[in-house]
């Protein structure tokens, strides 16, 4: 970006930019924001209430009396701490809830110092926007190649062992903190809301090169508690499938190693067994649990395997990816890396 004041940025010019400021609320900035963007909120959640209840009560005026002050001391904090090391050409961009007086408060006091501080244009608002329609355009510009397969084959590992190997890959599940099975809560990770988890699709699309396939693993149209983005999904469903192929013995060892910490909140277990009592019934759900009681994780994952998750396999993935006959069939020959980095090897050059 040249010295010159840009005119008008929009989210076109987010890469152009040293860092990326965020300074709404808290609250705000847990539901979404740019990716990457770092939180400094010139007014917090209580004193941004505190200011609203001032202009719809008292006047306009008494608001932004009260609200000038809180947002100087604010501003001060954050320039004596957080920006205190941000060197003299350093090039932030700003932005709050529709570009307007909060964002325009710390950029005119970043001017003021030196620093080339720009006011990205309509807010987060129109961050949104630009998502939403994004998403709507950019799923079908890749070549994707959706990696299927039934509960524990692997599909996550051999993303990632293609990751390793140079492919392409947009990993849902990791975005959304979800393994996307009725277990598949991460147990160190809540989801993300809705809109953070279309801002993180959003990001991996514009990373990917068009000329280039994109690895996905197969979904339905929820991971956990998130939609996938409707035009992704259609654009998946339609797509050439690869499928893998893992012994039964091995699918039961991988899932058990997902399944670990259950071993330490065999409520937690309990709980989410229960979300399947309206299509397995009372007695099947007990008797899983007495298995898992009785720490005979083998014989629970099998049965989960054969009762739940290979019935659904066949209902859902057989139904949605129609190319799923046709699909490049690999073959995952253990459950250590070395087994899925060879795997990634072998399908990479096949389809070289």
């Amino acid at each position: 970006m040249s010295t010159a004041r840009l005119k008008g940025v929009t989210v076109t010019h987010l890469a152009e930019f040293d860092e990326i400021i965020d300074v709404r609320s808290p609250t705000e900035y847990r539901e979404d924001h740019v990716p990457g963007a770092l939180n400094l909120p010139v007014l917090d959640d209580a004193q941004r209430a505190r200011v609203g209840t001032l202009y719809k009560q008292v006047s306009a005026f008494e608001a932004k009396k009260v609200g000038a002050a809180l947002v100087s001391r604010n501003v001060a904090h954050h320039i004596e701490t957080v920006l205190q090391d941000r060197p003299r050409h350093w090039r932030p961009l700003v932005y709050c809830w529709r570009g307007g007086q909060r964002s325009a408060a710390l950029v005119h006091v970043l001017r003021e110092i030196g620093w080339r501080a720009e006011r990205l244009e309509g807010g987060y608002k129109a961050y949104r926007r630009q998502v939403l329609a994004d998403l709507e355009r950019l799923p079908g510009a890749f070549r994707w190649r959706v990696v299927c397969g039934p509960t524990g084959s692997g599909k996550t590992r051999l993303l990632k062992a293609l990751a390793r190997g140079g492919a392409q890959v947009l990993d849902l599940e990791e975005l959304a903190r979800h393994r996307g099975s009725v277990l598949g809560d991460w147990p160190d990770a809540s989801q993300p809301s809705q809109k953070m988890f279309e801002s993180r699709v959003w990001q991996g699309l514009h990373r990917l090169d068009p000329s280039r396939p994109v690895f996905v693993e197969a979904e339905s149209k929820k991971v956990g508690n998130l939609r996938v983005p409707e035009a992704l999904i259609a654009a998946m469903w339609c797509a050439e499938c690869v499928e893998v192929q893992t012994a039964r013995v091995d699918r039961i060892a991988l899932l058990q190693n997902e399944y670990r910490h259950f071993l330490e909140d065999r409520q937690a277990l309990y709980a989410r067994l229960d979300c399947l009592i309206p299509l397995h019934g009372h007695a099947r759900i007990e008797a899983w649990k007495g298995l898992a009681a009785a720490g005979d994780w083998p014989a629970f994952v099998d049965a989960l395997l054969t009762a739940h998750y290979d019935p659904a396999y066949r209902r859902s993935t057989l139904q949605h990816y129609s190319r799923l006959p046709a699909a490049l069939r690999v073959r995952i020959e253990g459950t250590d890396d070395e087994a899925f980095d060879r795997a990634a090897r072998e399908l990479l050059e096949r389809m070289a």
